[in-house]
């Protein structure tokens, strides 16, 4: 089955921090976690590196990525879609 059409795979949206590699990009994924003393939310985030077939991403471009079967040592997510692009 081709890695897009699953359906169980997670998904997640982030913004490209690093595009120095071939082929692969550094997404930072931001959440907001509620803390659970103080009850305040607290921006939580998280880096993961992405597989780029045509080194289309580049920084500070919003991308969806998709997780896949591992690539490499690092790599185990793949972008799916570029969802903004700066200019």
């Amino acid at each position: 089955m081709p890695e897009e059409i699953r359906g169980n795979a997670k998904s997640l949206v982030g913004v490209v921090v690093s595009d120095k590699m071939d082929k692969t990009v550094v997404v930072q994924v931001e959440r907001l976690v509620k803390h659970p003393v103080y009850k305040k939310y607290v921006r939580k985030r998280k880096r993961f590196s992405a597989h780029d077939e045509g080194n289309a991403c580049r920084i500070g471009d919003t991308v969806m990525i998709r997780q896949s079967r591992p690539l490499s040592r690092t790599k185990h997510w793949r972008v799916s879609k570029v969802l903004q692009q700066v200019a």
